[in-house]
Order: structure tokens, then sequence, then C-alpha cells
């Protein structure tokens, strides 16, 4: 009951009040950004969602777009910004998605929405990843986060879609609040983001 009906009203209302609560750290870090960002505080990009399908998500932009000489962007470390690092830092990006779960895209806990090309890599195992909705937080990001190898975060991700419950939900919650303030597992060792997954 708590999976198919309860789940998706807490996450409503939750996403909801969060919103409103922190919608004036929502404004400042926008206004921050876009300067940061000449104009772009914003950053959309398709993922996929429950049972693969698609959708459009939203967080603060923390990288800017600068190329090199020959066109190509430079390293995700180079176009790291420093507002975009403590945004990334303090999780702070998170805050848009928000309006994701108020959508219904997305859920406060699950697991994580990875990139769409993803979807031709994965094992049948770590496929089962998208039978829930993917949340803002979930247990790989609590057990690890960044910087956790990809067959360890995908084996914490289908061990949340057999076990989902609301005492479990609570668990990620509080875990979660608990590895912001500490800033635990953000990035993997010297890079500004996970290496990409290239499949098993």
């Amino acid at each position: 009951m708590y999976k198919s009906f309860f789940k998706r009203i807490i996450d409503f209302v939750a996403a909801l009040i969060g919103f409103i609560v922190l919608s004036p750290i929502f404004l400042i870090v926008t206004i921050g950004l876009f300067f940061a960002n000449q104009g772009k505080p914003f950053f959309f990009q398709l993922r996929p969602g429950k049972n693969g399908k698609i959708f459009k998500i939203i967080k603060f932009k923390t990288m800017n777009d600068k190329k090199d000489a020959n066109g190509n962007l430079l390293s995700d470390a180079e176009r790291l910004t420093k507002i975009g690092s403590f945004v990334r830092k303090t999780s702070l990006d998170e805050i848009p998605q928000l309006l994701n779960v108020i959508k219904g895209d997305m859920s406060l806990i699950g697991p994580r929405p990875l990139l769409v090309h993803y979807l031709d890599l994965y094992s049948d195992f770590q496929n089962r990843r998208h039978e829930v909705k993917p949340g803002i937080t979930g247990w790989a990001q609590v057990n690890g986060r960044n910087a956790i190898s990809w067959e360890k975060k995908f084996e914490l991700d289908v061990w949340y879609v057999d076990h989902l419950s609301f005492l479990l939900d609570l668990k990620i919650l509080f875990k979660t609040v608990l590895k912001v303030v500490k800033s635990e597992g953000i990035n993997a060792a010297d890079a500004a983001t996970i290496e990409p997954f290239n499949g098993n």
C-alpha cells in the first residue's frame, strides 16, 4: 500500500512544503548562478524514469560552458565554477528536483536517474533499478554516493527496489541529512564527477 499509494502522497506534500521553505535559498542560488554561467542558472537533461520512461530533469547548473581553442568543452573540473562547487558540495543543486517530484517524474527516495544512453548498457539485473521512480537521494547515495563503484551502486539500487518500505525511506532520509552535513562521498577521488558508466 505504501509503495503504490502513500509514497506518492508523501512525496508530493513533502516536496511542495520543502520547495516553499527553501524558496529563498532557491532564489539566491539562481541569481548567483545566473551571473556565474552567463545567464544560465539551470541545467536540463533527459533522464530515464520508472520503467525507462524519459523525462526532463532540472538541476542547478554548476559548470560553465567554456571551451578550448578547438571548440571542445573543457574538463568537468575546469568548468566547475566556485559557486557551483559550493552548491554541489552542499547538495543545493538538488533543490530544483523538488519540482520533478511535485510533477510526479521522481520520488524523494529512489535510485538516482542516470543518463539515457546508459539504458542499452545495463544487464537485466541492473535494469531493475527502473522498477520504481528515481529519487533525489537513495540507498546508494547514503552508502557511498559517487565514491563507490558502478557495480556496487547498482547492487544497492536493486536492493532498495526489493526492500522498499516507509521505514527504509525514513532511514535513507535521515542518513542523507547526515551525509550532506558531513559532505561525505560527494565526488570520486580527483574528479569533479564520477567516471562514466561504460557497461559491464
